[in-house]
């Protein structure tokens, strides 16, 4: 069984990488939840705006470039998550320590290619 994971920074522009890595987490049979700007749907997947207290996140894949990712902070942490994936673009080093501090699995990667290479 596949764990949940958390697309932050997602998207319903087709040509954004949130939206293409949600396509792509679903057809390999993975659960989502997606936090994006704004409320919109993917396949079937409801974007939502607000920090929902999700359950059982296993991974949060990150779509939001550090600067945006101060106000998540708190959110990412109290959802206890099992790894955080910064892809291309979104790396931050800041929330990586805290992570890192709080037992989180941190990766510099691309979930595309994770995917792509079953590694995710």
């Amino acid at each position: 069984m596949n764990k949940k994971t958390l697309v932050l920074g997602a998207s319903t522009k087709t040509h954004r990488y949130s939206n293409m890595a949600m396509k792509r987490l679903d057809a390999y049979g993975h659960e989502i939840v997606a936090i994006g700007g704004r409320k919109g749907e993917v396949d079937g997947h409801e974007i939502l705006t607000e920090k929902k207290a999700f359950q059982n996140v296993h991974t949060i894949t990150m779509y939001l470039s550090a600067q945006r990712q101060e106000p998540y902070y708190e959110y990412i942490l109290s959802l206890k998550p099992e790894r955080i994936i910064f892809n291309p673009g979104s790396e931050n080093e800041e929330l990586a320590i805290l992570a890192k501090q709080n037992g989180i699995e941190v990766a510099e990667a691309c979930t595309l290619v994770l995917l792509s290479v079953n590694q995710y």
